[in-house]
């Protein structure tokens, strides 16, 4: 049956349904999306926006998660399901075909910076080395009918990355409301089958890490390189990975916009820049008394930094 979503005011004792409407436009609803992609229940970062295609068509929007797979985002506007779907597969099969440089080209194009910047903004950490890995697959609908229903379930029963998610567009008084149900949970899962295929990427080896230096926010890479340390800070979003390793930890250390530059073991855990110690000719000496590149300093000058913007440091060899 097709996907409802309905909702309720108590008022009192008794509940007062609310008011379905009809979006301005599902232009609007793009809008939406591409300001804040969290609707969708998910953390992405939208990289591009009327995408055309090698075939003259335009991708409504492309979008990227933490672990590098792009999302294709199709918004069901006046075609028909059988339309729709196949207009999604289309797409699919061209995205699925993008390098990762073709990638970095289109979301810097349209994000107007680069893309590992807005990357690690969103995320807290630098892209993974290999990007569209896997591929999603989403229908956008403010009404989804049986028909569109049942191609999606048939092809995710044999294992077709898709999915479709409705918005409601509801009033109350002078408020306004938008709900979301997907077609699929992702509880639900999808079924293994013999045609789909695989991943590609490698379970973690529980050994590597993998750690972001912001070179140039407060930080110079010349100082960790010099003194054998990582570090981060300016929110706690960014040292939280920081303050997770491990003592003899191997860490693969990236640069955003640059590339891996170092790989290293930690030899302590994180603590503050103003408690923090390096090794230097064998000895342990505060990292704040070395000759530095950069302040490693957040915040307002002068006063006392909260734990949660304060620059962790993490010594290395």
């Amino acid at each position: 049956m097709p996907v409802e979503m309905r909702m309720w005011r108590i008022d009192g004792e008794l509940p007062r349904p609310l008011k379905s409407s009809m979006l301005p436009s599902e232009a609007a609803l793009e809008d939406f999306l591409e300001q804040d992609p969290s609707l969708l229940g998910t953390r992405l970062l939208v990289v591009g926006r009327q995408v055309r295609t090698p075939y003259g068509k335009f991708v409504d929007l492309l979008a990227i998660d933490g672990d590098g797979n792009l999302h294709v985002l199709e918004l069901k506007r006046d075609k028909t399901p059988r339309d729709v779907v196949a207009q999604v597969l289309d797409y699919g099969s061209w995205v699925s075909t993008l390098t990762r440089e073709q990638i970095i080209d289109l979301a810097s194009d349209h994000l107007g910076q680069p893309f590992e910047a807005a990357f690690e903004e969103v995320f807290g950490s630098a892209p993974p080395d290999e990007l569209n890995a896997e591929l999603e697959l989403t229908v956008v609908a403010t009404d989804l009918d049986a028909s569109s229903e049942r191609i999606v379930t048939y092809l995710r029963d044999f294992g077709v990355p898709i999915n479709a998610v409705f918005f409601s567009y509801l009033k109350d008084d002078d408020r306004s409301y938008l709900a979301r149900s997907w077609l699929a949970t992702s509880e639900e899962g999808q079924p293994a089958t013999p045609g789909k295929k695989e991943g590609k990427r490698a379970e973690w080896n529980g050994q590597d890490w993998f750690v972001s230096f912001g070179d140039g926010l407060g930080r110079a890479w010349e100082d960790g390189h010099e003194y054998g340390f990582v570090s981060a800070g300016g929110d706690i979003w960014y040292s939280r990975p920081l303050r997770s390793l491990p003592v003899g930890a191997r860490i693969n250390v990236h640069i955003p916009s640059h590339g891996y530059v170092a790989i290293g073991e930690t030899l302590g855990e994180a603590v503050r820049f103003d408690e923090a110690k390096v090794l230097v000719e064998d000895l342990w000496v505060p990292l704040a008394d070395q000759d530095l590149h950069a302040t490693y300093s957040h915040g307002a000058v002068g006063l006392p930094q909260a734990d949660d913007i304060a620059e962790y440091v993490v010594p290395v060899r």
